[in-house]
């Protein structure tokens, strides 16, 4: 008897059906917005992240001072003052770790006494304006000088700063910086060497930062945007070396203020074509492609490695204004 031969043929797919029109599809799960290094956002990882960056600031300023051999302010009494200076009013604090600018910038207290209040803060923003002011009338020519607080004299970039400074000051430019270690302490050093006014315009820290010991004239501020309306006010340029959050911050207020027709002829210069080479390519890749900014925008910022190079150009775009 013969056997039935067995059936192998596959089965006929199913044809998929259409969704139904009200029917809800499954949504991919959402992962949530994360930080920049991939953590989930929460208050507590926000918490902490602030915490982690304040203790961050505070080694890299303490580093800048030990590579210089110095012992940080933040460990010791810096009993040096020169020009201007201020005594911190502790009866308006809250507690001592707190700053004039983290005061002013948190809601204001229904109940809070007067000195505690946003009208009292407004006659000390005002009063710090004049002492600024006062201070920095007689500048002239300033050529500001931003970077990292956290490289030492072995740096090559120190070197640099130090050498388009005293070329700037030997050709009768003032130099200011934000009174710290690193490329600050840097621009100051060239500024003496060249024989020009060394400025520097500190702030309040939740740590005692210091002035580093280059500074002729030294302005503490509580505010920083008081401090970034000196910088501004009393530079025809802007010289920023590689440098942090900080750095970034004063290089977009000055290519701000020039986009939008605030100053003119303000050399904005770059120190380190390495360093920048990443930010001007996104710059190039992504803003300006997806025109966020205009061409001419990125002519905004000058490019070099050589110190001749910045103050020649500094010189130049001075005297253009002639």
């Amino acid at each position: 008897m013969k056997k039935k031969r067995k059936d192998t043929a596959k089965p006929a797919t199913r044809p998929v059906k259409a969704p139904s029109a009200g029917k809800k599809q499954p949504t991919r799960r959402k992962k949530g917005a994360r930080t920049a290094t991939g953590k989930p956002m929460s208050p507590a990882v926000l918490a902490s992240a602030e915490e982690s960056a304040l203790a961050g600031l505070k080694e890299r300023t303490e580093i800048g001072h030990m590579k210089a051999g110095r012992t940080p302010p933040s460990r010791s009494e810096d009993t040096r003052q020169v020009g201007a200076t201020r005594v911190i009013d502790e009866a308006i604090r809250d507690h001592v770790v707190e700053t004039e600018d983290e005061k002013f910038l948190q809601h204001p207290r229904a109940e809070a006494d007067f000195v505690k209040s946003d009208p009292w803060r407004v006659l000390r923003i005002m009063s710090e304006f004049i002492e600024g002011f006062d201070v920095l009338a007689q500048t002239e020519k300033g050529v500001a000088v931003f970077g990292s607080a956290r490289i030492g004299p072995d740096d090559p970039q120190y070197d640099k700063a130090v050498e388009v400074s005293r070329l700037l000051a030997e050709a009768g430019f003032s130099i200011i910086t934000g009174a710290g270690p690193g490329i600050m302490e840097a621009a100051n050093k060239g500024a003496r060497l060249g024989g020009g006014p060394s400025i520097g315009c500190n702030i309040e820290l939740p740590f005692e930062q210091g002035a580093n010991p280059y500074v002729d004239t030294l302005v503490n501020f509580r505010y920083f945007f008081v401090r970034k309306t000196m910088f501004i006010k009393y530079s025809s340029a802007f010289i920023i070396f590689p440098g942090g959050f900080g750095t970034l911050d004063e290089l977009f207020e000055a290519v701000t203020l020039i986009q939008t027709g605030k100053i003119y002829q303000f050399p904005v210069i770059l120190m380190g074509r390495r360093y920048w080479a990443g930010l001007l390519r996104w710059l190039h890749a992504r803003v300006l492609l997806e025109k966020k900014i205009s061409p001419g925008d990125l002519d905004l910022l000058f490019l070099t490695d050589d110190p001749e190079e910045a103050a020649q150009a500094v010189i130049t775009a001075f005297n253009a204004k002639r």
